[in-house]
């Protein structure tokens, strides 16, 4: 979410606990976490634009950064229009055929704002070695196949530790990162091959082909047939 111009904030809760107050002015870019139940206060023109969370944190994470922890959502201030100009101009190249790579440059820009435009830099939370590891290995098909018992033993540290550093680092608990993995993944090979759904869903993990469609469907709006033929028109266009 970018802040055009105004005065004003926002109310953020999450996990149960009790709402917190985050000033919000003209310049500010913020990003809102799907963990985040929050409510815009005052008169502010913003524009705010909506991303899979799988996607960007498979993008930060190939990135070397991830700016999604703490209790409230990423802030920075810019002193300047670059985050409404970067919204807008996103907004513009979605307007009319949007490609993958429309996405990634968007989140490309994003991430050098939060990380390194704002006037009064902070310290950005580094994601531990152990974590990333074992979270990059679970791209790969075996491992997605076997799940989240999977991902504890990738990670060698207790069921409880590693809970704890999936909800600070990424937002999210071990069961929904190998459920985003496992769609993620079928996104791609849905995007990129000719082999069949069912072949994917058994080769991401998923029990029938039946529950992967109903689960692709809650997360992309489209069946996974749908999916292919909307992902191939976007990056060969009839």
């Amino acid at each position: 979410m970018a802040i055009v111009a105004g005065d004003g904030e926002q109310l953020v809760s999450h996990g149960g606990g009790p709402p917190r107050r985050q000033p919000l002015r003209g310049g500010d870019l913020l990003l809102v976490r799907p963990r985040d139940h929050h409510t815009i206060i005052g008169g502010l023109h913003f524009y705010n634009i909506a991303f899979p969370a799988a996607g960007w944190r498979a993008f930060t994470g190939l990135a070397g950064a991830d700016p999604a922890g703490g209790s409230l959502p990423p802030l920075v201030h810019t002193g300047d229009d670059r985050g409404a100009q970067t919204c807008a101009a996103a907004l513009e190249r979605f307007h009319d055929a949007p490609r993958q790579t429309d996405l990634i440059r968007f989140w490309c820009e994003v991430l050098d704002l939060l990380t390194h435009g704002a006037d009064t830099p902070g310290q950005p939370l580094e994601i531990p070695a152990w974590l990333l590891t074992a979270t990059a290995a679970m791209s790969h098909e075996e491992h997605l196949r076997e799940g989240v018992p999977r991902l504890r033993e990738l990670a060698h540290v207790s069921d409880g530790h590693l809970a704890r550093s999936m909800r600070r680092y990424y937002g999210t608990t071990p069961t929904e990162f190998v459920a985003d993995a496992r769609l993620r993944r079928a996104a791609t090979l849905l995007a990129t091959t000719t082999r069949t759904i069912a072949d994917i869903a058994y080769t991401c993990g998923f029990t029938s082909a039946s529950y992967f469609t109903r689960r692709f469907r809650d997360a992309h709006g489209a069946s996974p047939r749908q999916f292919r033929v909307a992902a191939r028109n976007a990056f060969v266009p009839a």
